[in-house]
């Protein structure tokens, strides 16, 4: 009967699928190479790189020497990281208000 076999075969893919590879794995926080305020900034600096992309291939594409398609993928990155950034924000601004309003 070859039923078993297929069962036995499907579960074996989808625990394999399941389990991510050793090379993916997640750094502990304790783990020197950098603090809170240097992923920060880096992430930071990562923003304003995507936002200056999106609004330089814009640029090339009004002067005719960009693809419309690398366009509208860079403006389409730049608006997801301005969502994120303004959601990130809030998200401080919600926690600080909290925090103030913490009695003492």
């Amino acid at each position: 009967m070859a039923i078993p076999a297929a069962a036995a075969a499907a579960y074996r893919a989808a625990a394999q699928i399941a389990t991510p590879p050793a090379n993916n794995a997640i750094v502990p926080a304790n783990v020197e190479g950098g603090s809170f305020s240097d992923f920060l900034s880096g992430a930071i600096k990562d923003s304003i790189n995507t936002m200056h992309k999106g609004e330089h291939a814009a640029s090339l594409q009004v002067q005719g020497k960009a693809n419309l398609v690398d366009v509208v993928q860079s403006v389409n990155a730049a608006e997801l990281t301005l969502d994120t950034v303004v959601a990130i924000r809030d998200k401080v601004v919600t926690a600080y208000q909290s925090i103030m309003n913490m009695p003492i």
